[in-house]
């Protein structure tokens, strides 16, 4: 299935769009010096192949004809430079196609992967006597969702605010986690945190 995502501004400085057509796919920008780099950014657990064109005026771009390129999952990739006159304010109208079904003639690029916001925000407290909890911030850190983390043994005052909730604090060997303010204290491994998500946001 494709789906055609027209985008239309004007440029005065960096900032970043969101393909609202199409929400797995967003497009950011990146300024050095008199070139504006291009990003396609998937948000989704799922492979992508997209073409982008630009069309305006006050900016330069290769003359080559349009191909497809592949955006893994969860995954930024650079997709297009423009050429700018420091004189000039770029007026540009970015169209980008999506597709599902993924080609073998897809331009295969430099990919970053990337974490995105979770519906409700994660926030882990390494707890001083946690047995596993370097190995699960660890996995946090390389998984799909961003999160805060407060250790607390370096963090006092989360702490203190923290022993007003959690009795026995001291003694918990497990991770504290808060979901979109709600608590946890049975959270042990990534899946189980995972699972504690859904049910947020069920």
């Amino acid at each position: 299935m494709k789906r055609i995502l027209p985008l239309l501004y004007i440029l005065v400085f960096p900032i970043t769009i969101l393909a609202q057509s199409d929400s797995r796919i967003m497009i950011e920008e990146e300024q050095i010096a008199n070139r504006l780099l291009l990003y396609a950014v998937n948000v989704s657990d799922d492979d992508l192949d997209i073409m982008i064109t630009v069309e305006g005026t006050n900016f330069r771009q290769s003359k080559s004809k349009p191909r497809v390129i592949r955006i893994p999952s969860l995954s930024k990739v650079h997709v297009h430079n423009l050429m700018l006159d420091k004189k000039l304010i770029p007026n540009y109208t970015v169209h980008v196609t999506v597709n599902d079904s993924l080609s073998r003639r897809a331009l295969i690029k430099p990919a970053t992967r990337i974490q995105i916001d979770p519906v409700k925000p994660i926030t882990l407290y390494v707890t001083e006597n946690c047995a596993n909890c370097d190995s699960l911030s660890e996995h946090m850190a390389n998984g799909k969702y961003k999160f805060k983390l407060h250790r607390l043994a370096e963090n006092p005052e989360v702490k203190k605010q923290l022993e007003m909730a959690v009795t026995g604090l001291d003694t918990i060997t497990r991770p504290v986690f808060t979901i979109g303010g709600h608590l946890f204290k049975e959270i042990g491994t990534y899946e189980e945190l995972l699972e504690a998500l859904i049910k947020q946001e069920e």
